[in-house]
């Protein structure tokens, strides 16, 4: 054993003598890095506002580095200010983020921002005040004054306000950095005064003195490829003996020499070390970092092989051994083709294959990565990306365990996809009020047309609209006939009528239906009139050709009067009085209430509206030139629905298919664009407490989700039946849907909204109701009977016996007979407890409406009185004083509820067999913390066949929250490369259930990896033996091969614009033989990318030559760029900050202007379009443009001289440069190169750089022969001078 060790010792210091060549990798950002104390308030930011200013204050003289002995003790310091805020999870979660400095571009963005104020001279701190600027509180008070005479600024999705009760006062922006005495000394002041209602107070970062050293980046790939010249199988006959590496020879061969060992001289001398010096000899070959080539029937099984030498390791270590070999395959190939692969484990692998395949689209080599059944696509989804899922996943997963649910169950309902459906809601229109214009069952002109359903099932060419005489199709134009658009809408419909479309339409005219208001008054009755008058006399159809008459009486751009209408009936009708008919006495008012009856109730939003069988188009759809359009395809999509419904027996021939139609689930009585709207606000109902309500000084000390816990013990509620203990199992016991009811009880807006909901409630034994007090004035014992009374009535009663008593409290008889001395006592309800009730009744305290008014104000964000409602956790309102909210819109928004989340997850929580509030609750409660989630991709469910063989498994810790990681590889591919330290890192961050699945390639021919590769990522950041913080992370390759040549490549996310910008070796030839010791290359991030898709409105091509500038309003122009005719796409580069996106100056901002913009910082409506980038990811906007009102003719390319005067080369300087005179062309031109690139993206980017080098360091043009102007065109992968 002695002599083992001494030959290990010598094969050490060998290598130690040898020469060792290494490769280092570093990113660095342009801007300087901000301190982590801000960058990890950010992170708390993200989880809440609440939760970052708790921070601040949690926070104070931590200061920077410099005011601790070592970066290591001021690290610890920021951990120890943010961890009380945070579970153990978050807590991994934020020490990698601070790793990444996923923040320090938000920092950055608050520098630029405060850099573009800008402050002002000698301030470490400013205010800036509608505007205007100081750096102390006195100079604050004056700028106070004068605010409203100033427009308030632009606030920022990513700015820190500080809560607030007065919204409408003047907005204080404090730029400061947080940790330091001074911006506590103003942070104070201004809480004050906020809390005071004097102002809006926002907090931005802004760091006066920054450390002038950049950020260090990790997220990313470092690839060292070999160039292709290596790696080239070679046939037996072409390899000489002498040219072989000594670690080809085999362990029988006499010699067996391997680094300058003689194993088999060592063998004979030492027999009885004959093990030993078998693993030093397999250590030694598998550590060679020299590379021959392998046979072609080598590589056939390298993949097989590489994934037996991964699961041949300890559990332990096999991501580690996965992911050396992976990332140094070219030095570990040779050793790996002596692997054996046992049968079962290629056997399971095949096995496993079939299913990828059949259900993942995963073939065998493809790579895939889910985490809680997410697919993570790690072509498109940087690490900035999975940091956002982790962190999403782990709010939800901890908010689970919060509630009880734990282990298989938790990863179940986890799994329950409870987003809004895409199915859009109709209202019925089985109504009297619509008038029919035709009927394409009835009417004559439709006789020509089969009848028959099977006519659906008959094959057609694409595209086609069958003419079937049943009405599938029906639109309804809900007008006022006196709006300017609706002539339009109306000709859009005589165009369907007179080209046979199958469509059945109907009108509504929505008009004033006050009595004292004809015809004669007004165009809008006198329309509806004339029209209810020819329908009559003749026919709806003859009524329609009526209505158009009347439309093209009036001219482009007028308003409809009663004259064009009295005209065409006198016309039209000459023996019949026209006032007889628009008058006072007309009889022809059919419809006029029913019609504002329906639109009202229907709720379908501002008019014009146009009904698609039921459901109503968007606005935008109502545009002329877009609603033919669209109307085409809706006929094609509802005709494959009913294609389906015929073909499933369904819809048979003998049926009524309006009734087929209005009978299917998404018709609801009343649309309610509140309910129906995206955007939706949830409350936290994870936190548990043993507070309540009824205690409000306890109450006033919790925090948001304190005081939520707190109102939800409180709560006693109104249900249809009462509950049997025998049956806290049953079904019906289980109520999915809780309302919370918000509102003032003793006004009469707060008691209709109550009275709304318990008349709901009859028809529905799934909803649960209780109250929110709201009080709109300060409560005293007279003015909160009614509320005094519900709250006494839930506290002491049965549910059925409080739910009869409280209707009856909810009626206004019984208000003003309150109101006028009657006892309370009179309105008790048959079973009523009345002495119990009583006692609580005439109790002084009235904690629960103060701790009510608390919540409706600090949490729910409601003014003194205002109404809402609470669905399961979502926050509907605050609901307008007029605003209309009734049974039907209760009955849509449990529709939504049941069909959504409700009834999945009742179905769920029944298997845990709690009590009923219990399981009601956690309803509730589980809804509204799976709602609040932000839209993503359905969660896949796979079923894992075998794992015994082929697959690496690590299992969770016991009891703790875990992460359920399946990842999908071939270990021999870039995937891998990438994977394997993505998933080590994982280990450290987060308790995972993980599971890697080999997907081996059979019968490779070539070496599968040429490359050896590196991802840069630290799960937390590192220090040196000193405490300070460590320069990195950086990629490095030690011990490389020096025969190779190699090139280095970055692999980045898309959005970043990287270059090399220190390094005296050439990157894209390095050859290790003629390096010293340490190829160091060092990068940094230049820009972060821009890109958007633009249109033109008007023609809806993209406007092909249109140019963008972004800028700041100090620097109006930092980059500009043009509009591509592909997909209208255009690219800026910019750094992270505030920019404002303009046209350029020229014929650009001369002939567009800006219609609207999607994915911008601000408002639709505003002058500017800012776009905030405060991340390192990407980010994508969408302009829509058009021309001015007089340009409507000009051409962006064209200068406006005659076409035949300008040629080619004008038209591209038009592009190029916004446009310029032809004089200052000609003027220029013999000083000008023109470089014109045909092509955009990061390589061609390089390509010109090249150019423009090249270029200005070669004196030849400027010869006489080249005086005139030398124009270079780079086209894709070529360069083509042109002179």
């Amino acid at each position: 054993m002695g002599l083992l060790i001494v030959f290990t010792g010598l094969w050490l210091f060998s290598l130690v003598k040898a020469d060792s060549k290494a490769i280092t990798t570093s990113l660095t950002t342009k801007w300087f890095s901000a301190p982590l104390l801000l960058e990890a308030s950010e992170f708390l930011a993200e989880d809440s506002q609440e939760k970052f200013w708790n921070f601040v204050e949690a926070s104070q003289n931590i200061g920077s580095s410099d005011h601790h002995g070592t970066d290591y003790s001021y690290y610890h310091a920021i951990l120890g200010a943010a961890f009380p805020f945070l579970s153990p999870l978050q807590q991994n979660l934020l020490k990698f983020s601070l790793s990444l400095h996923s923040y320090s571009a938000t920092i950055q963005a608050f520098q630029q921002i405060a850099a573009d104020e800008p402050p002002p001279e000698g301030c470490s701190s400013f205010f800036s005040v509608h505007g205007r600027k100081a750096c102390d509180v006195d100079a604050l008070e004056t700028l106070l004054l004068t605010a409203p005479e100033r427009p308030k600024p632009l606030l920022f999705k990513g700015d820190h306000r500080y809560p607030s009760s007065s919204p409408e006062s003047p907005v204080v922006i404090f730029y400061s950095e947080i940790g330091y005495e001074a911006f506590y000394n103003f942070h104070r002041q201004l809480v004050s005064k906020s809390n005071a209602g004097k102002i809006n107070y926002i907090f931005r970062h802004y760091v006066s003195r920054p450390r002038r050293e950049p950020v260090y980046l990790s997220g990313y790939g470092v690839e060292l490829a070999i160039k292709s010249t290596e790696y080239k199988a070679k046939d037996d006959t072409q390899v000489k003996g002498t040219e072989v590496n000594t670690t080809v020879i085999g362990e029988n061969d006499p010699i067996d020499e391997v680094q300058g060992f003689l194993f088999g001289k060592l063998r004979d001398l030492h027999p009885d070390l004959k093990g030993q010096l078998k693993e030093l000899r397999k250590h030694l070959v598998e550590s060679t970092n020299e590379m021959a080539p392998l046979k072609v029937w080598q590589l056939q099984d390298l993949s097989f092989q590489t994934a037996a030498r991964i699961l041949a390791a300890p559990v332990e270590l096999a991501l580690v051994v996965m992911k050396d070999l992976s990332q140094n395959f070219p030095t570990k190939a040779r050793a790996i083709t002596k692997t054996a692969v046992s049968s079962e484990l290629r056997t399971e692998v095949e096995e496993n294959q079939k299913y990828f395949k059949g259900t993942l689209g995963l073939q065998p080599g493809d790579s895939a990565l889910f985490i809680n059944g997410l697919h993570i696509d790690l072509d498109t989804q940087d690490i900035f990306s999975l940091f956002d899922v982790l962190r999403n996943e782990a709010r939800v997963m901890e908010g689970l365990h919060r509630l009880g649910i734990e282990g298989l169950s938790l990863h179940n309902v986890l799994k329950l996809n409870t987003q809004p459906s895409e199915a859009d809601y109709a209202v019925d229109i089985r109504s009297p009020a619509i008038a029919w214009i035709n009927n394409l069952e009835v009417d004559a002109r439709y006789n020509s047309w089969p009848s028959s359903l099977q006519e659906l099932l008959r094959p057609t060419f694409p595209g086609v609209i069958r003419q079937i005489r049943k009405n599938l199709h029906n639109m309804v134009f809900m007008v006022d006939p006196a709006h300017e658009t609706t002539a339009e809408l109306m000709s859009i419909a005589e165009m369907f009528l007179s080209n046979h479309i199958p469509l059945r339409l109907g009108l509504i005219f929505v008009v004033n239906d006050s009595e004292d208001v004809d015809g004669m008054q007004d165009a809008g009755v006198a329309i509806m009139r004339a029209y209810n008058y020819a329908a009559q006399e003749v026919d709806h159809y003859h009524a329609f050709q009526t209505l158009t008459q009347i439309y093209n009486k009036v001219r482009t751009g007028e308003k409809v009067k009663v004259e064009h209408v009295v005209s065409v009936l006198e016309k039209k009708y000459p023996y019949v009085e026209v006032n007889s008919i628009l008058g006072i006495d007309s009889a022809y008012d059919q419809n006029r209430k029913e019609a504002r009856g329906y639109y009202e109730q229907t709720g379908v939003g501002l008019l014009p509206v146009v009904l698609f069988n039921g459901m109503p188009l968007e606005k935008a759809q109502l545009d002329p030139d877009e609603l033919e359009t669209i109307t085409m395809h809706k006929i094609l999509e509802t005709t494959s629905f009913f294609q389906r419904a015929v073909y499933l027996g369904e819809l048979s021939h003998d049926q009524d298919v309006v009734e087929y139609i209005m009978n299917q689930p998404n018709v609801v009585p009343r649309i309610n664009s509140r309910i129906l709207t995206a955007e939706r606000e949830y409350l936290d109902l994870t936190a548990t407490n043993n507070f309540f309500v009824d205690d409000y000084a306890r109450f006033t000390a919790l925090d948001s989700q304190g005081k939520t816990a707190a109102i939800a013990n409180s709560m006693n509620y109104l249900t249809k039946k009462g509950m049997s203990s025998k049956e806290i199992y049953d079904d019906s016991f289980i109520r999915p849907v809780t309302f919370w009811i918000v509102g003032d009880f003793d006004s009469p807006s707060g008691r209709q909204l109550l009275y709304d909901a318990i008349k709901h409630q009859k028809s529905s034994n799934n909803v649960r109701i209780s109250m929110i007090n709201n009080p709109k004035e300060d409560i005293n014992y007279e003015n909160t009977r009614i509320s005094r009374a519900i709250w006494a009535a839930l506290q002491t009663q049965t549910s059925s016996t409080a739910k009869n008593f409280i209707t009856k409290m909810a009626k206004e008889g019984t208000a003003e007979a309150l109101a006028a001395g009657a006892d309370v006592g009179e309105f008790a309800v048959g079973g009523m407890d009345f002495s119990l009730f009583k006692e609580v009744f005439e109790s002084s305290k009235m904690d629960f409406i103060l701790s009510h008014a608390m919540y409706c104000r600090d949490v729910l964000k409601l003014k003194k009185g205002q109404r809402a409602v609470i669905s399961n956790g979502r926050i509907i309102g605050p609901l307008e004083d007029n605003e209309l909210f009734n049974q039907d819109d209760f009955h849509l928004l449990e529709n939504i509820i049941l069909k959504t989340s409700g009834q999945k997850i009742k179905s769920h929580i029944q298997q845990l067999r709690v009590e009923e509030d219990v399981a009601s609750d956690l309803v509730m409660k589980v809804d509204a913390l799976l709602s609040a989630q932000p839209k993503g991709d359905t969660r896949i469910e796979y079923q894992f066949f075998e794992d015994r063989h082929s697959a690496i498994k690590l299992r969770p810790k016991e009891g703790v929250t875990y992460f359920d990681v399946v990842a999908i590889l071939d270990p021999v591919t870039r995937e891998s490369q990438r994977l394997a330290p993505l998933l080590l890192v994982l280990t450290q961050l987060i308790n995972m259930n993980l599971r890697v699945f080999m997907n081996c390639q059979s019968k490779l021919s070539d070496m599968p990896l040429k490359s050896f590769y590196r991802y840069v990522l630290e799960p937390e950041i590192s220090f040196t033996s000193d405490n300070s913080f460590a320069k990195g992370p950086i990629a490095k390759f030690l011990d490389m091969p020096q025969s190779p040549l190699f090139t280095l490549n970055l692999n980045t996310p898309e959005s970043w614009m990287v270059e090399s910008v220190r390094t005296p070796y050439d990157l894209d030839n390095i050859y290790l033989e003629e390096v010293d010791s340490v190829v160091a290359a060092e990068y940094e991030l230049e820009y972060l990318l821009l890109e958007g898709h633009c249109y033109d409105i008007t023609t809806g091509q993209p406007p092909r030559g249109l140019q963008f500038t972004l800028g700041t309003s100090a620097s109006p122009v930092v980059m500009d760029t043009i509009v591509m005719a592909n997909l209208g796409y255009f690219q800026l580069k910019a750094n992270p900050g505030a920019w404002i996106l303009r046209l350029r100056k020229g014929r650009s901002e001369d002939i567009y202007r800006i219609y609207s913009h999607d994915g911008t910082d601000s408002p639709p409506d505003a002058g500017e379009v800012v776009v905030v980038l405060n991340n390192f990811k990407s980010r994508i906007i969408k302009v829509k443009v058009q021309k001015k009102a007089d340009m409507v003719n000009e051409d962006l390319l064209s200068d406006g001289t005659n076409e035949n005067e300008s040629g080619f080369w004008d038209s591209f300087r038009w592009g190029f440069t916004g446009g310029q005179k032809t004089e200052e062309v000609k003027q220029e031109k013999d000083d000008i190169i023109n470089i014109f690139s045909v092509a955009s993206g990061h390589l061609y980017e390089r390509f010109l750089r090249l150019v423009l080098l090249v270029v200005s360091h070669n004196d030849v043009i400027s010869t006489e022969e080249h005086q005139d102007s030398c124009e270079i065109l780079v086209f894709e992968e070529l360069f083509v001078p042109y002179i």
